[in-house]
């Protein structure tokens, strides 16, 4: 049984991406699937596709170059786990690598980047970076 969902969401994602694999399979669940649609919507990922019947997602991962791959993500990090939980209001969210990568926040309107957060006036639960 896993207890952090996203830490093996983003631990999975990190090790395809070091391994340069197409693509990973992860645990099908809501929450996993509003993070990778942020990631998607980002250009982070390529695309995934949702197996109901193993209850996955397969994400393929985006890389740059056709000799020497490079991965479009260089670096995921949990921010809030479950032992210590980091809230913030929309003032309050930071800026990841001077805006260039993202923040992914929890929030009462769904899951959402900073950028967007700001814009909706809305704060919540850091949950990861990425850049």
């Amino acid at each position: 049984m896993i207890s952090d969902t996203i830490a093996d969401l983003l631990t999975r994602i990190r090790n395809g991406k070091n391994a340069r694999h197409k693509y990973v399979d992860v645990n099908n669940s809501k929450m996993n699937r509003a993070i990778i649609d942020v990631l998607k919507d980002r250009g982070y990922v390529l695309n995934y596709l949702v197996n109901d019947k193993k209850r996955q997602i397969r994400v393929f991962l985006k890389y740059v170059g056709n000799i020497r791959k490079k991965s479009v993500l260089h670096f995921l990090k949990r921010v809030s786990r479950p032992g210590l939980r980091k809230y913030v209001g929309y003032k309050g969210i930071p800026y990841v690598c001077s805006g260039l990568g993202i923040i992914i926040l929890a929030t009462p309107a769904g899951i959402m980047d900073g950028e967007r957060a700001r814009e909706c006036k809305v704060g919540g639960e850091l949950l990861c970076m990425v850049w």
